[in-house]
């Protein structure tokens, strides 16, 4: 039975593979973690050079989300048709045409268009290498792994950052992002050798040769190889998958309040990853130390999205997340009550810890709320919809400051949707959660 192959690899301890796969999720959203912000650290220097206008830099922050929103709504659905794997790499190549294009910009116009085109790239894949990482991860451990991948993001950006300051100094902002399409360039191979494609997704859409694929990969996971391809034990496993498919009446109502909760986190979650460094050299502070103040954050933030991981087996899943949204309310406003540097530092590092955190809630939550077939769809879609939030957020935040509001107001206004997303949070309907799922013929 198919189910049964995936209920054995679930239900014992992860292999050395299924750890390798995990972690090459991991280093690419590394790879994310820096392109998503490479504008907001050079962002300080790019309105400089250009003479942008508060509202013009938002603009430009938000164009790549708006990419990754396209990327994740028109592509994500490919990866249930064409294989995980596959989104993976184009998502890559994608990248690295935009972020090098991104350096040889003239203005503004330019620079935002291909800021579209790099988040088109990362909204494809954004949702495959979750989706790979909940299928290789075990029962027992699938939080964790969904955390020591969401990780990546941060431990990206405060690399990148660290990196950013040197390169901005001494060439200029254009090589920020020649620095990342190069490592973008060079994550192709590294995922082409070692990238997996999903079980899940040789056993329920059956492509060329998916015996021998699901053989080979059951042997280097160590475990025993069939004979032949078991029967499909769930109708439909093989029909057609499109991006209407998750609005069935069966996914609608888990599919609206995890787009709403999303939607809703990512308002305050980008406004404050893209203004942090521009607000802090705002302060009368440096450029080095601006960017140090978001390296400081995404710093935090990787102990925070490890610490939830292991939490979530004590607490429950939704519940941890929802107490990471309030909390993570509370250090944005006091972030912006904030008017020392070492308090200004402090509150930023909160900041990133609550935010890792619930965003590796978020990825847990939505790897466990739908079946194999639509699993890669629906967590595009609600990545893409809910993204839309990601747009708002950072240009919306320009607004509020060209208007001259004060930091502790556009502050708190941007922090409220956070309350309302921990409430529905609590009511998605989860088909498993924590470090106990449901038997394996309930997730189809």
């Amino acid at each position: 039975m198919a189910e049964d192959v995936r209920t054995v690899v679930r239900e014992g301890a992860m292999s050395p593979f299924q750890i390798a796969a995990v972690t090459v999720c991991m280093a690419i959203n590394m790879l994310d973690g820096f392109d998503v912000l490479s504008i907001a650290f050079a962002g300080p220097q790019i309105a400089k050079d250009w003479m942008l206008k508060p509202a013009e830099l938002g603009l430009l922050f938000s164009a790549g989300l708006f990419g990754m929103v396209l990327g994740s709504l028109i592509l994500s659905s490919l990866a249930d048709m064409l294989g995980r794997r596959v989104l993976v790499l184009l998502g890559l190549a994608v990248i690295t045409v935009g972020m090098i294009s991104s350096a040889f910009a003239n203005n503004l116009e330019q620079l935002a268009w291909l800021r579209v085109l790099t988040g088109l790239g990362i909204g494809s894949l954004l949702s495959s290498i979750n989706t790979i990482v909940v299928e290789y991860s075990s029962y027992k451990r699938k939080d964790f792994a969904v955390a020591f991948m969401a990780v990546g993001y941060p431990i990206g950006a405060t690399i990148g950052g660290t990196i950013s300051v040197y390169l901005i100094v001494t060439y200029g902002w254009r090589a920020v992002f020649v620095f990342g399409g190069v490592i973008s360039a060079l994550l192709i191979p590294f995922a082409l050798m070692q990238l997996p494609e999903s079980l899940d997704y040789l056993l329920a859409k059956r492509p060329k040769n998916a015996l021998q694929r699901v053989n080979t990969l059951l042997k280097k996971m160590g475990r025993a190889q069939l004979g032949e391809l078991p029967a499909r034990q769930a109708a439909g496993e093989d029909a057609p998958v499109s991006v209407l498919s998750i609005f069935d009446r069966a996914y609608f109502s888990r599919t609206a309040l995890i787009v709403c909760a999303y939607f809703l986190t990512m308002i305050p979650f980008y406004f404050v990853l893209n203004w942090t460094p521009k607000v802090l050299v705002d302060r009368g502070l440096s450029l080095a130390t601006g960017i140090s103040g978001a390296v400081i954050m995404n710093g935090c933030g990787v102990i925070g999205g490890l610490l939830f991981g292991l939490s979530t087996n004590r607490t429950g899943l939704r519940q941890a997340t929802s107490w990471f949204l309030v909390l993570f309310f509370a250090s944005i406003v006091g972030f912006g009550l904030a008017t020392q540097l070492n308090a200004l530092l402090i509150l930023a590092g909160a900041v990133g810890f609550f935010m890792i955190g619930l965003i590796s809630g978020l990825y847990a939550i939505l790897g466990a709320m739908y079946p194999v077939r639509v699993r890669n769809t629906g967590t595009g879609i609600a990545l893409g919809i809910g993204r839309f939030g990601a747009v708002v957020g950072p240009y919306l935040g320009g607004v509020l400051i060209g208007m001259g509001w004060s930091r502790p107001l556009y502050s708190l206004v941007l922090a409220l949707p956070l309350l309302l997303a921990a409430v529905l949070v609590r009511r998605v309907p989860l088909l498993f959660g924590g470090a106990k799922e449901m038997p394996a013929q309930m997730l189809e």
